[in-house]
């Protein structure tokens, strides 16, 4: 029974961090304070993070950094943060585009900021905050697509990861250099690797610091698909008509299935299961199923 009971309030922990918005993995009792690493970060300016929001349901997020091949900045990393907490509370999207600006995706860390916080526990709360931002990106009931064009080196390989596609131009290129740093990802990367492209082909692409191609990506299943083009308009339009295809429908089922699947990856089948059952209950005899119903009844392909 204590054993029945324990493995209760484990579920029940994990459940919270998966569907409650807001909830972050690392806290004071990890050794954890926000705060001081907030101030840390605002000592590196430099860049921006946009976010625009279409009338389609479509959010486009922008890492905006071009002079340093996007790379993030301690106030980008904070402006992300702000960013994913405004997706939190953006109830009519149903899908987000991570681009970089000026045909280049992302470079990785600012090498400022990764010089000047250079102990141990500095490195450790660093990775505990964008693990924490990239944890609740991931979590986000919105279908996202990294839209890669030029590189994403390091840091940026390690975005690429928090989405749940990847679409890459021609002659793009994903590479985890962090071995050649003398590092190990640590913003969650590593882990979400195993996940897309399996723990085999995960050790091959970090440990050889591969460069992955368009070609190599699609062919181990880190990208989707290779765009046919190569501006930096023509590629978000064709982005945003390849993720449109995925987010037709109402915003409320669009959210519920993107949790749905959120679960069925995250949690044990037992909870995972109850998950969906409570989802269903969000949308069973809702607007959008009752509609559906009076318009074709029973669905004919």
């Amino acid at each position: 029974m204590a054993g029945n009971l324990l493995k209760t309030s484990s579920l029940s922990v994990r459940t919270k961090l998966l569907h409650q918005m807001g909830v972050s993995l690392y806290n004071t009792s990890h050794g954890y304070h926000e705060e001081e690493v907030k101030k840390k970060l605002q000592q590196f300016p430099g860049g921006s993070i946009e976010l625009q929001k279409e009338d389609s349901g479509i959010g486009i997020l922008t890492l905006n950094n071009p002079s340093k091949m996007n790379a993030f900045s301690g106030v980008m990393m904070l402006q992300l943060l702000e960013k994913v907490i405004e997706l939190e509370n953006w109830t009519e999207g149903k899908g987000v585009i991570v681009r970089g600006a000026k045909n280049t995706f992302c470079s990785g860390s600012d090498l400022n900021a990764v010089k000047a916080l250079g102990t141990p526990e500095d490195g450790m709360a660093l990775c505990m905050f964008m693990q924490n931002t990239l944890t609740r990106f991931m979590r986000l009931p919105l279908i996202s697509v990294a839209l890669i064009q030029g590189w994403a080196l390091g840091g940026g390989a390690e975005l690429t990861t928090a989405c749940d596609f990847r679409l890459m131009t021609a002659e793009s290129e994903i590479r985890f250099v962090h071995k050649e740093m003398g590092i190990i990802p640590g913003w969650g990367g590593a882990t979400r690797l195993v996940e897309i492209i399996g723990s085999r082909q995960a050790l091959k692409v970090l440990s050889g610091a591969l460069k992955l191609d368009s070609k190599k990506a699609l062919s181990i299943g880190m990208a989707e698909e290779v765009l046919q083009s190569t501006g930096e308009t023509e590629c978000l339009g064709e982005a945003q008509q390849w993720l449109t295809q995925y987010i037709r429908g109402p915003p409320e089922v669009i959210r519920a299935l993107k949790r749905c699947v959120s679960s069925g990856k995250e949690l044990c089948l037992e909870e995972a299961l109850q998950t969906e059952k409570d989802l269903l209950g969000t949308v069973w005899g809702g607007p959008a199923n009752k509609e559906a119903i009076a318009r074709k009844g029973k669905f004919k392909k």
